[in-house]
């Protein structure tokens, strides 16, 4: 019996990626192994390759951008402004319930805009959360909430809001492969097709915060945790000394939300998140916040801070090309239409958990889309799925596993603010809460979109 080359390629990407081979090899490697057993050989599978990484230039490029604008933003010093406020608010008000709930709030908040509005991912996580620790630890809070918190806004905004990160995952991505793979996707509203599985998130939310992680737990008040709430503190008692050090910052304020405003218009107005994000940045330069001798740094910083996600995507992409050009995604979509035998709630299931394991493997939602779209949608159409449906089995399998990653953005960023202490470990912390509150929720609403759609 001979083996289907895109069913061989996925197993040797994903076995490479859970064991630890970097994902960028992982997806090169098994883009080879399966154009070479499809009998494509090295040249042409290559070409496959390369035509794939071409296409997701332009999302790298907007991600790089991003990149920019969101340390520009934090060179604003927006982000340590926020924390001060927080935290002053905090000190004045005691330990109450509201106060509680009011901080919750504001990190959900924070975490859902550093999506969409003032796009900085997960940037703003090291520099609003370590501060804040002192008071988690008066109010007994448990960490584990926090990072429920953090990872709801940083999963849910771009799986349902298309604008910024959203943008990029909704349209950018997900509809532009959806579009390729044989679906009319003209008359297709994104944020319908994802409101169902965005409102399982909600539901993990709502479990965590009422349910799971409503008893107190007590950490200890170590020096490093009163270290970092008393440098934001002393930082804003420092820019109160003189009259115009605090203009200066009241300032930098007003220009960083100026350009926060300006790339949301722009990219409103223009359909395109790399505009917005390049006359955000050019706010920041024109107004001196960002001098002309540091764009370069500040630029440079951005890049870094986005380059290994846009690697990721624009290799999945050459991946998603070679499985493409194969030929056998027919023959496997073919196979699985027969093994369902036209049971629609069994191969959404099944689809859904297929993207799961996927993305817990790559760690990138982003980047598990192509790969999943081109097997997805004539599978889908074969099945009798409806476009919404379609779009809305690929949109959730591509997001399932982004929370509850070992080695996604969703887990790391709050991992990194809530463990400078040393009191937060990142897999039963972080992955494991994530995982269990959001992964098996969106399972299931994702499943009855696809159903119902």
């Amino acid at each position: 019996m001979t083996i289907n080359a895109v069913l061989l390629a996925v197993i040797i990407m994903l076995g490479l990626s859970l064991a630890r081979v970097h994902v960028v090899l992982s997806l090169l490697i098994g883009a080879l192994a399966g154009g070479l057993i499809a009998g494509l050989g090295m040249t042409d599978t290559l070409n496959a390759f390369q035509e794939g990484i071409r296409n997701g230039a332009q999302i790298a490029l907007s991600y790089a951008l991003l990149g920019a604008f969101a340390v520009a933003i934090a060179h604003s010093g927006l982000p340590q402004s926020l924390a001060g406020a927080v935290i002053k608010r905090i000190d004045a008000g005691g330990t109450s319930g509201m106060i509680k709930y009011m901080l919750f709030a504001g990190l959900i908040t924070m975490s859902c805009f550093s999506q969409n509005l003032i796009p900085i991912h997960i940037a703003f996580i090291p520099l609003l959360v370590p501060p804040l620790l002192l008071a988690f630890n008066r109010m007994h809070i448990d960490r584990r909430l926090i990072a429920c918190l953090l990872t709801f806004g940083l999963v849910t905004t771009y799986m349902f809001i298309p604008y910024g990160f959203g943008d990029i995952y909704l349209n950018q991505i997900m509809l532009k492969n959806v579009g390729e793979a044989g679906i009319d996707i003209s008359n297709i509203s994104v944020t319908k097709a994802m409101a169902i599985p965005a409102l399982g998130m909600f539901v993990g939310l709502l479990v965590a915060v009422f349910i799971s992680y409503r008893k107190p737990r007590q950490y200890q008040q170590l020096a490093i945790d009163k270290a970092a709430h008393d440098e934001v503190l002393e930082g804003d008692a420092l820019s109160k000394t003189a009259a115009s050090a605090q203009t200066q910052s009241k300032m930098k304020t007003l220009v960083a939300l100026a350009a926060i405003v300006t790339a949301f218009v722009v990219q409103m107005y223009t359909d395109s998140l790399l505009l917005g994000s390049m006359f955000g940045f050019g706010v920041f330069m024109a107004t001196g916040v960002v001098k002309w001798s540091e764009a370069d740094t500040v630029f440079n910083d951005g890049i870094k801070l986005m380059a290994m996600i846009g690697f990721i995507m624009i290799t999945a992409q050459g991946f998603a090309e070679v499985m493409k050009a194969t030929e056998q995604i027919q023959p496997l979509v073919d196979g699985a239409a027969s093994l369902f035998a036209g049971n629609k709630a069994i191969a959404a299931f099944i689809m859904l958990l297929i993207g799961l394991i996927v993305t817990m493997g790559i760690g990138s939602s982003f980047s598990t889309i192509p790969i999943l779209a081109a097997i997805y949608v004539p599978l889908c159409i074969s099945l009798g799925f409806s476009p919404l449906a379609t779009v809305a089995i690929i949109g959730t399998a591509g997001a399932l596993g982004d929370a509850g990653s070992p080695a996604s953005d969703s887990t790391l960023g709050p991992t990194s603010g809530l463990n400078i202490d040393g009191q937060h470990d990142h897999i039963k912390d972080s992955v494991v809460p994530t995982f269990l509150h959001y992964n098996i929720p969106l399972l299931v609403f994702g499943w009855i979109a696809a159903m119902v759609l």
